[in-house]
């Protein structure tokens, strides 16, 4: 049996073993990533991935509730984080009430926030109250729209220093680790090392703490655009298309069903 990743020994890894996060959506493919990831984000990328939409802004508390769950069934050993969406932790009532229901209706091990010193105090309320919180810094992709567009962070020494203090807030609310998204990599290595917690890189180098990829990108299922941060470890998208066409060529030709497929 697969050991399962705890808060304590997410803290122990860093300096010793790159963390592994893969996100993952639903129950088929949560068991297929159990075995080789130590995190599994259920992340609101799902709204881009399954839903079709331009941006993660749209998805709905529901939505992550209903996928969260699907995840933790199909990875019963794995660490899962759910990812908070856009609006529900505007305020630190309104977050700790969204937050206790992912806790009470999924069995989410903890719960992802966008943001760094603007959230420390909304992530110091969730954290003493029993909520365990991974944080995000950087790139906020709930922010896109506000930002008009996907921006790389740390150009700037004062963009650093910013970065810097978004991670030492963060750590200090009470965060057991921390994505960092879409960073200039001798920043992000910087930040690093400004903390004492793992800080989980996409898009920012090598020199952090562990990586994280959206699955469906890392696989090659979506074809719109490939970011310059992802390597595609499989041609999904082809893969897949090639075995439907197949089966629908056999079924044409009624090479399918054959004799062993029939009862």
């Amino acid at each position: 049996m697969i050991k399962k990743m705890t808060i304590t020994s997410i803290k122990k890894s860093k300096g010793v073993q790159p963390l592994v996060m893969i996100t993952a959506y639903d129950a088929l493919f949560a068991k297929l990533f159990e075995s080789s990831a130590d995190m599994i984000l259920v992340g609101d990328s799902l709204n881009m991935s399954f839903a079709g939409k331009k941006d993660t802004i749209s998805a709905t508390l529901e939505q992550m509730i209903y996928h969260t769950n699907a995840v933790c069934m199909g990875a019963k050993n794995s660490f899962v984080v759910c990812d908070m969406p856009f609006g529900t932790y505007s305020n630190k009532d309104d977050a700790l009430k969204n937050a206790i229901k992912v806790f009470q209706e999924t069995p989410a091990d903890g719960i992802k926030v966008e943001g760094g010193e603007d959230k420390a105090e909304i992530i110091k309320h969730l954290t003493s109250n029993g909520i365990a919180i991974c944080g995000h810094i950087g790139l906020l992709p709930q922010a896109v729209r506000g930002e008009g567009g996907y921006k790389v962070k740390g150009k700037t020494p004062a963009d650093e220093l910013q970065l810097i203090k978004d991670a030492q807030a963060v750590e200090e609310a009470g965060a057991f680790c921390m994505v960092i998204e879409g960073v200039k990599a001798e920043v992000a290595a910087v930040i690093a090392k400004s903390v004492n917690i793992p800080v989980i890189g996409i898009g920012a180098g090598v020199n952090v703490d562990g990586q994280v990829l959206v699955f469906s990108d890392m696989l090659g299922f979506f074809e719109e655009f490939t970011p310059k941060f992802v390597k595609k470890y499989l041609d999904g998208a082809s893969l897949v298309k090639e075995a439907v066409k197949n089966y629908s060529d056999e079924v044409k030709s009624k090479k399918f069903p054959k004799e062993e497929h029939t009862y």
